[in-house]
């Protein structure tokens, strides 16, 4: 069964402030809103998909709970029409963390919301002050618990490598997300798009991105906080669709097209290491996962092999794919060589 969203872009609608990193119509393609086409966008990608897709309809782009009341009443009663006559399976939003309140909560239980996507982005005061989030981290927690104590599923979106952040900073927002009950999450590492502070701060040397190795590595010790709270993780790095390969939008930063493998292959390659100095000196190992994992353990040309060969000693490593294991689980036995 394949899980599809029916994107409605709402570029800025309902979004108080100007991050220094955000430039939503680059990045959705989209420059404005025109309520008259929601539906029709609806009703053209409902057309292209087939009985056993998954589908739900999600306002990205903007702040959808601070827009118009009235609005985005019109948009979820919109939307919920296609989940009574079972063409979708709920409703997706994405939104700001001081925008979820208890009058909020109160509308959102009338509609079918499977996941409300929650810009935590830092859990960091300082560092949110210098993005220009206009919200605390004390604001982020509120909403987190509020959305937890009504059993509204929310998705915890992180970014790594921003301005003034540290990885520590990093890890220690991920902890925040799973404590405070998120069911997913979204790492985003920061790229610079064209017409923000952030392009200009990175022009004026006051900002330099990541580099894509070192991106994935911090992204990889996030993951693995999620991993260990049982939260999935659903996106490392923006859509390929999102101008990320346009010179018109698209500056600097650690921008990639197979960032998420590269992110899970470091990730287990940190996680067999730890249970290989665990073991002590073995000199032959096979390394059972679950399905369809065999080449985020190898690696691209086989570096995760060639690197735990070589930092351990062992002279022979095989991969097998165990249909009993689940998820990021791995197993290791040692064999005879």
């Amino acid at each position: 069964m394949r899980h599809i969203n029916i994107p409605i872009f709402i570029p800025h609608l309902g979004c108080p402030n100007q991050c220094i990193f955000c430039n939503q119509k680059h990045i959705s393609g989209t420059v404005s809103f025109d309520e008259a086409e929601v539906e029709k966008i609806i009703i053209e990608s409902l057309s292209t998909v087939t009985e056993n897709d998954e589908c739900e309809i999600a306002f990205f782009g903007g702040s959808f709970t601070g827009i118009d009341r009235n609005l985005m009443i019109r948009l979820l009663d919109i939307a919920q029409k296609y989940v009574d006559i079972g063409k979708v399976c709920g409703i997706r939003m994405s939104t700001r963390p001081d925008y979820i309140n208890r009058e909020i909560i109160s509308i959102l239980k009338s509609y079918t919301i499977t996941y409300v996507e929650l810009g935590i982005q830092s859990m960091n005061n300082d560092v949110l002050k210098h993005l220009k989030r206009g919200h605390t981290t004390i604001d982020s927690e509120k909403a987190m618990l509020l959305l937890q104590e009504n059993n509204i599923k929310y998705v915890g979106q992180m970014m790594i490598g921003l301005p003034f952040a540290t990885a520590e900073d990093e890890v220690n927002c991920a902890k925040a997300i799973c404590e405070f009950g998120a069911s997913a999450a979204r790492i985003y590492p920061t790229l610079v798009f064209c017409n923000t502070e952030l392009e200009n701060m990175t022009s004026n040397g006051l900002y330099t991105p990541l580099t894509v190795s070192e991106a994935v590595e911090r992204s990889a010790e996030v993951l693995t906080v999620f991993e260990e709270n049982s939260v999935e993780c659903i996106r490392i790095g923006l859509c390929e669709s999102e101008n990320l390969h346009s010179e018109a939008s698209f500056v600097a930063g650690p921008n990639h097209p197979s960032i998420g493998e590269m992110v899970k292959s470091a990730f287990y390659r940190n996680k067999i290491s730890n249970r290989l100095e665990n073991m002590g000196l073995v000199k032959s190992v096979n390394i059972y996962c679950s399905k369809g994992k065999t080449s985020q353990i190898i690696g691209n040309k086989k570096e995760n092999i060639l690197f735990l060969k070589n930092k351990f000693g062992i002279e022979d490593i095989k991969v097998i794919e165990d249909l009993d294991l689940q998820s990021y689980d791995i197993k290791i036995e040692e064999m005879e060589s």
